[in-house]
């Protein structure tokens, strides 16, 4: 089973970068924990939490409830950004 704070990590409504999370630790897994060849799904899963914690911080700032976009709101964002 899987703790409480498992399921909140897979909760695509709470963390907006499971699929780097997983992108990340597959490539760990397929190259023997060699961190120097996952460089860049470390930089991909970096610029995601980057990027959400932006838009986080700034609906914390305006009273935007709840802080962290759902994940189909999520999908809006981004497909307005282009």
């Amino acid at each position: 089973r899987m703790s409480r704070h498992a399921k909140k990590l897979r909760d695509h409504d709470i963390n907006p970068c499971v699929a780097e999370t997983d992108a990340t630790t597959k490539c760990m897994n397929d190259n023997n924990y060699n961190k120097d060849l996952c460089a860049d799904y470390f930089l991909k899963y970096k610029n995601c939490r980057k990027f959400w914690h932006g838009i986080m911080m700034q609906r914390k700032r305006s009273g935007v409830q709840p802080e962290m976009p759902s994940a189909e709101e999520r999908k809006r964002i981004l497909e307005s950004m282009g």
